[in-house]
């Protein structure tokens, strides 16, 4: 059955006070993320991108904010995000609380409204978001029959525009697995040989910096790379320096760090990295028989330590094996294909939720 397209223009709407909509609006609760270790809870800082996410730390039990709740950065480029999971965050960052009718949805069609809200008022580095400023003033949102705010109507709006995008992501990925719907044999068939790293790859060192000495720039800055084998690699984003960057589609090889001295990452993209890292680079090299090398290359890891560290001269001795050609090199073809049917098995299952979700 075919359903009724809702339209903006088929509801009525209302200009209400933010303190109609939020029964709660407060300033958060900050954490200094630089005085902070790893850990789980996610730490939601002053961006404007990411949905202000800036990485995991571990954080006191009064300095975790509880989720279902819209957060504003009070400075720089303002935006506003909805928090899904128990969170931490900087300084001057605005909490927007209706725990009676506020969702996912419903939170995802309030930022939109607020975010032009931020933009039409002139809010951002000369004229940063008050929090007596937001509760004076009021935006426009659908409203009901009894003047309330439509909730209804903006999570079934959000619902439609979900559907609509989720129907594209599944003829966009059916596409793909038949692209790469191959025959191919399994490993077991396939000849392995042992090859040295050192020449498998034409390793690079740059000049390297610390953080403390080089500029954060979370915006729209390069990732710097150090020694953890969690979000790819990256501790941060940094300014851009031609003398210090790499160029990317390459593999990162951790020498030295606890915890992820042994792993390796490929990096599509450019990137700093600190001085504990290798880059080795090979032409034959893409993103998937990259990522098939790294899986390979990980497993070396438990023979290192702090006694016994990766230096480069170890490092260019290890050995991988790895599926061969006719010829006794690489097979790189295979590794890549072998790869992206992997994707394509993947794509399968997440096609199979997305009709669920999609009805």
């Amino acid at each position: 059955m075919k359903r009724n397209r809702l339209s903006l223009n088929d509801v009525e709407w209302g200009e209400f006070n933010f303190l109609e909509i939020f029964n709660e609006i407060y300033i958060a609760p900050s954490s200094d993320s630089n005085k902070l270790k790893s850990g789980k809870i996610p730490f939601i800082g002053r961006s404007s991108a990411n949905n202000g996410y800036q990485g995991d730390y571990d954080v006191k039990e009064n300095k975790i904010i509880k989720p279902n709740c819209i957060t504003i950065s009070m400075v720089g480029e303002p935006k506003s995000f909805y928090q899904e999971h128990n969170f931490t965050c900087s300084q001057n960052i605005l909490i927007l609380r209706n725990d009676k009718n506020l969702n996912k949805n419903i939170s995802f069609f309030l930022c939109a409204i607020i975010n032009n809200y931020l933009i039409k008022k002139g809010y951002g580095y000369g004229y940063p978001v008050g929090l007596n400023r937001v509760k004076r003033n009021s935006i426009f949102v659908p409203k009901d029959k009894l003047g309330n705010p439509n909730w209804q109507f903006m999570e079934d709006y959000i619902k439609q525009e979900q559907r609509e995008i989720a129907q594209k992501v599944v003829s966009y990925y059916k596409q793909k697995i038949l692209e790469t719907g191959f025959d191919l044999i399994g490993l077991e068939d396939i000849e392995w040989k042992n090859f040295k790293l050192g020449d498998l790859f034409d390793f690079e060192r740059k000049p390297s910096k610390g953080l403390n000495n080089i500029e954060i720039n979370k915006e729209n800055g390069i990732s710097y790379l150090g020694a953890t084998n969690r979000n790819n690699g990256v501790l941060e984003f940094v300014e851009s320096n031609q003398k210090l960057t790499y160029k990317g589609n390459c593999i990162a090889f951790i020498r030295n760090g606890e915890g992820s001295m042994g792993y390796s990452i490929y990096k599509k993209e450019d990137f700093i990295a600190t001085q504990d890292i290798s880059v080795g680079y090979n032409t034959n090299l893409e993103q998937f028989n990259g990522m098939f090398i790294t899986t390979i290359a990980d497993r070396v890891r438990g023979k290192y330590n702090f006694g016994y560290k990766r230096n480069q001269n170890r490092l260019e001795n290890e050995i991988l094996t790895l599926p061969s050609d006719k010829n006794g090199n690489p097979h790189w073809e295979y590794m890549s294909k072998f790869m992206q049917k992997l994707e394509a098995e993947k794509l399968d299952k997440v096609l199979e939720y997305i009709y669920i979700y999609i009805g």
